[in-house]
C-alpha cells in the first residue's frame, strides 16, 4: 500500500439533491445526475492489516456517486486512481469457497465449450492469482498468459504440469503475443477510470483479432442499485456497470456484442463478444435502463435497519459475527462503526489474523466459532447460506443465519 495515502476530508458534505458536475466515463453523455450524499469510505476492502490499531484509521477516499441518465452508467465522480496501487497484498480470492469454485469451473467449462477453445492460447488480463486461467488452460488443454500487477509470486505454483505464464504488469497493446483465441477479464474494468481508454488498449493489441473472443465479468449494478446490494460501493470499484451500460461501452469502442447474461444469483454481469470486422451500418441496439433513482433513501432506511438490529442483539448479550471479510463485510462493519460486531469469519486463510480496515475487526476462521459459540451469524453474501449452515452444522453449532 502507498504510504503516501492519506485520508481525504469531506468538505460541504450534502443531502445528495446537488448536481452532478461530470462527464460519463462511457457514453460520454452530461445528463448525470448524483445518487448519495459523498462519503468517505476505506480506500481498500481487500487489503487488510496486520495491526488493529492501523486498520482502524486506514486511509480513506470520498465516495460521490453518479448516475448517467443516458446509457445508465454509475460512476465515483470523486475518484482518483493515483490513491491506488495494486500489489500483491492485494487479496480478494474466493476460490477457498467450494460454492464460488463451482461456479468458476461451470463458467470455464462454459467458454472452452461454446467458443470450440481446445489447444489454443488464453489470455487473462488481471488474473490475480491465476486460479481461473488455470482452469481454462486445464479443461481446454491450452496454453495461458496472466497479466496482473498484482500476481504474487507463488502463483507459478498453479502452472504445474501446464503451458501457462504469469506476468506481473499491466497488459499493454506493446506486448508482444501470438494470435489470442481467447482474453478473458474478470473483475477489473469497475476498477478501471476511464473504461473506453482501457477497451481500446486491449483492441489495439495487434494479437486481438476478429476472431478473438472477448469475455468479461463485472459485479451487476442492477444487484447493487435495484435490489439495494448497498454494501458493495467501495472504492475500488469507480465503475458500476449495468446490462445496459455495459453494452453501450463495447459498442462504442467497436466490438460486438455476442452474448451478455446474469450470472452468480444475477450479482454479476457476463459479456461474450468480438471486434468488428466493419463497422459500417452498425446500429446501435436498444438498451434495458437501470432504474437506480430515487436510491439515498434506501440507502439510507437500510443502514439505519441494521444499526438498530445490530445495537439491539448487542443490548441483549448476543455474540455476533460476520460470515465474509471481502469487501461487502468491509462496506457492513464500516457503515454500522462502531459495532459490537468484533469477529469477521472468512475461509481464505491469507486473511485469517488481519483486521478489516476502517472497523478493525479481526478476520478468524470458521474453527474459531467451535469455542466462541455465536448467537446469530450475519451473511454478507447469502449465496454462500448452504456452504455456511453445512460448516456450522459440522461443527455442532446453530446460531441464527441472517441476510445482510
Amino acid at each position: 500500500m502507498r504510504e503516501s495515502a492519506l485520508p481525504i476530508r469531506a468538505e460541504g458534505v450534502d443531502d445528495g439533491r446537488r448536481p452532478a458536475s461530470g462527464t460519463c466515463r462511457v457514453c460520454g453523455a452530461r445528463d448525470v445526475v448524483a445518487l448519495l450524499p459523498e462519503r468517505l469510505v476505506p480506500l481498500y476492502c481487500n487489503v487488510l492489516w496486520d495491526d488493529r490499531d492501523a486498520a482502524a484509521s486506514a486511509p480513506r477516499g470520498l465516495l460521490r456517486l453518479t448516475l448517467c441518465r443516458d446509457c445508465g452508467h454509475v460512476f465515483n465522480e470523486a475518484f482518483d486512481p493515483g490513491l491506488l496501487d495494486y500489489t500483491p497484498a492485494y487479496e480478494n480470492s474466493l476460490h477457498f469457497s467450494g460454492h464460488f469454485s463451482r461456479y468458476a469451473e461451470d463458467l470455464a467449462r462454459h467458454l472452452v465449450e461454446a467458443h470450440g477453445v481446445r489447444g489454443k492460447l488464453v489470455v487473462d488480463v488481471g488474473c490475480g492469482r491465476g486460479d481461473f486461467l488455470a482452469l481454462l488452460c486445464r479443461l481446454g488443454g491450452n496454453r495461458g498468459f496472466g497479466f496482473d500487477r498484482s500476481c504474487p509470486p507463488d502463483s507459478a505454483e498453479l502452472s504445474r504440469g501446464l503451458d501457462l505464464s504469469f506476468v506481473p504488469e499491466f497488459f499493454s497493446s506493446a506486448q508482444r503475443l501470438d494470435p489470442i483465441d481467447l482474453l478473458c477479464c474478470r473483475q477489473v474494468l469497475e476498477h478501471i477510470s476511464e473504461p473506453v481508454g482501457f477497451i481500446e488498449e486491449i483492441l489495439g493489441s495487434a494479437a486481438v483479432t476478429p476472431d478473438t473472443v472477448l469475455f468479461f465479468e463485472v459485479p451487476n449494478a442492477r444487484y447493487t442499485f435495484e435490489d439495494d446490494g448497498i454494501w458493495d460501493l467501495i472504492y475500488e470499484h469507480c465503475s458500476y456497470f449495468s446490462a445496459g451500460s455495459l453494452a453501450a461501452l463495447f459498442e462504442r469502442c467497436g466490438v460486438e456484442v455476442l452474448a451478455s447474461s446474469d450470472l452468480y444469483s444475477g450479482q454479476y454481469l457476463g459479456l461474450e463478444a468480438r471486434r468488428r470486422r466493419k463497422t459500417a451500418g452498425i446500429r446501435a441496439r436498444t438498451r434495458p435502463r437501470l432504474r437506480a433513482r430515487p436510491f439515498a433513501g434506501r440507502y439510507e432506511a437500510k443502514v439505519a435497519f441494521w444499526r438498530d438490529r445490530t445495537a439491539e442483539w448487542a443490548a441483549a448479550g448476543e455474540r455476533v459475527v460476520i460470515w465474509g471479510a471481502g469487501s461487502k463485510g468491509v462496506t457492513f462493519l464500516d457503515t454500522l462503526s462502531p459495532t459490537a460486531i468484533e469477529f469477521a469469519v472468512d475461509l481464505n486463510p491469507r486473511k485469517q489474523g488481519k483486521y478489516l480496515p476502517g472497523s478493525a475487526a479481526e478476520v478468524v476462521s470458521p474453527e474459531f466459532l467451535k469455542t466462541y459459540r455465536p448467537d446469530r451469524v450475519i451473511m454478507m453474501n447469502a449465496v454462500y447460506r448452504e456452504e455456511i449452515a453445512a460448516t456450522l452444522a459440522g461443527f455442532g453449532l446453530s446460531p441464527t443465519l441472517v441476510a445482510a
